[in-house]
């Protein structure tokens, strides 16, 4: 009896004491984290995601414009081949040990190493030697002039992690972050969520402003919208654009639309028939409504698109549009010994809502001048398994429906990543198997000068060679679309898809 009186003072006391609520932020994203190594990951959410408890020398705004971050300051030598960087002193990682040169020396060491087969590679393939000169001063030497090089740093995939926690776990760091971030890893339920929360030891006195954020991966586009609704989530990406004028009316929430530097395409396995000849693929261009695909699948959230790069990007050329001409679509796969067309399949690179309406639309249209379609929609794990692990001559990849975002803001990570020969799968992400030497030659010679016209023409010439090559299907370049509760504030979609959130708050 006694016990059950102390139990209920115990209880009346605690109930008596002001309650504070938690700062637990949650957001839900569109698809699965394929791994929180962001040295190991082709898609941005996942170094998105990773951006909670890594940070990287330098950064960018939530306008892309270049920041220093865990660097104060670097220099570069006249010839471009070495880069003097100043690090920030007195910064810890979350398991104790210390961030200095030696700490940049093992990242960039593991990252330019090709033995250690990691996705993001090709960001760091320049770099020829990394080197101590002092605790807070890193001198990097390049194997040839490398222009954006800083901005290659400043990708998300560029981050600092622990040289203690790489040792303990090697390999499987991508289970273990350890990092400077502002949060501290907690969990991650591979089919569920990734919980982090705020680390005590933080560099930046006053922050994170949250006590925890719970990243939540949720397919279906409307139930992404629904949490938002029902309180369950805090910011939801991407919001279904059929969905937006809805939410919009909502006084507890806010929509935003903003800028995108997202491109929306097919590319067409150019190794294998029939998109090995050239008519096939100009074809396929012919075939598409893009006007009408920008209101079916984004509700007119999106902009056809006008190159292979996306306007915003520095060095990109646009092109007149594609007209949408299904007789001249078949009229060139009569010419190409196609007149009754034929049968491949289409594969998306995600699942959600959007993705599965750009299959269904594509599907339709082709159906139209005798391209049958068989369409699968995968997950993460599908598309690391079936597409980015697999080389050209065990590839099953036809037509494969995907996007990209240049994080580093500039024309060579629009290109080099998606045509040069060096980047087929499973070193990176030209899924079109696409091969010119000529592109390739350009690509690699505007990396080499820092004379901007000269570059400007290099670029060009680049893109006008790929647009008449017709590795792809350019699509559509996406508006971003998010909508948080009113309550939430400092928390922004950057043009690249990734987020922004050093200023989250929750009120």
């Amino acid at each position: 009896m006694r016990k059950g009186l102390l139990a209920a003072g115990i209880l009346s006391s605690v109930a008596a004491l002001p309650v504070w609520a938690a700062k637990d932020a949650v957001v839900a994203v569109g698809s699965n984290f394929t791994t929180l190594d962001p040295y190991d990951a082709n898609d941005t959410l996942s170094q998105a995601v990773a951006k909670s408890f890594y940070q990287g020398l330098f950064g960018f705004d939530k306008d892309m414009k270049l920041t220093n971050v865990l660097a104060e300051s670097y220099q570069a030598s006249p010839d471009g081949l070495t880069y003097t960087i100043k690090l920030r002193s007195g910064i810890k990682f979350q398991d104790g040990s210390d961030f200095n040169a030696e700490a940049v020396k093992v990242n960039l060491d593991r990252a330019s190493n090709p033995d250690n087969h990691l996705k993001r590679y090709n960001l760091f393939k320049y770099i020829a030697t990394t080197e101590v000169v002092d605790p807070t001063t890193v001198k990097i030497t390049l194997k040839q002039p490398f222009s954006a090089f800083i901005n290659n740093l400043a990708h998300p995939a560029a981050v600092m992690i622990s040289p203690t926690a790489l040792k303990k776990y090697g390999k499987e760091i991508g289970f273990h972050p350890v990092g400077t971030g502002p949060y501290e890893f907690v969990t991650w339920n591979q089919t569920d969520y990734v919980k982090v929360k705020k680390w005590a030891g933080y560099w930046k006195p006053g922050y994170p402003k949250l006590d925890s954020i719970t990243w939540r991966p949720v397919v279906d586009n409307n139930t992404r919208a629904a949490m938002l609704q029902t309180g369950e989530a805090n910011f939801a990406f991407p919001i279904p654009f059929e969905q937006a004028r809805l939410l919009e009316k909502n006084p507890k929430l806010k929509v935003v639309t903003s800028p995108s530097i997202m491109q929306r395409y097919i590319s067409l396995n150019v190794t294998q028939k029939p998109f090995d000849n050239p008519k096939v693929r100009e074809a396929l261009e012919y075939a598409i409504n893009r006007e009408a695909l920008t209101k079916v699948a984004f509700a007119g959230y999106a902009t056809p698109a006008t190159g292979i790069v996306p306007p915003s990007i520095d060095f990109a050329q646009t092109y007149p549009a594609i007209q949408y001409n299904p007789a001249k679509a078949r009229e060139l796969l009569k010419e190409a010994g196609y007149p009754n067309g034929f049968e491949t399949t289409l594969w998306s690179s995600h699942n959600h809502s959007t993705a599965q309406k750009v299959l269904q639309f594509t599907q339709q249209q082709l159906a139209q001048v005798g391209v049958k379609v068989k369409v699968t929609a995968m997950d993460a794990g599908q598309r690391a398994a079936e597409v980015e692990s697999k080389a050209q001559k065990e590839s099953g990849v036809r037509m494969f429906y995907t996007g990209w975002s240049a994080s580093t803001g500039e024309a060579d990570w629009a290109l080099t990543p998606l045509f040069a020969t060096t980047s087929w799968p499973p070193a990176i992400f030209n899924t079109a198997f696409y091969s010119n030497p000529q592109v390739d030659k350009d690509l690699a010679d505007a990396l080499k000068t820092t004379d901007r016209a000269r570059k400007a023409s290099l670029y060009k010439n680049a893109q006008d060679t790929i647009w008449n090559d017709h590795p792809w299907i350019p699509l559509v370049v996406e508006k971003l679309v998010s909508a948080n509760t009113a309550s939430l504030s400092g928390f922004y979609m950057m043009p690249d898809t990734s987020f922004s959130f050093d200023e989250a708050d929750l009120k």
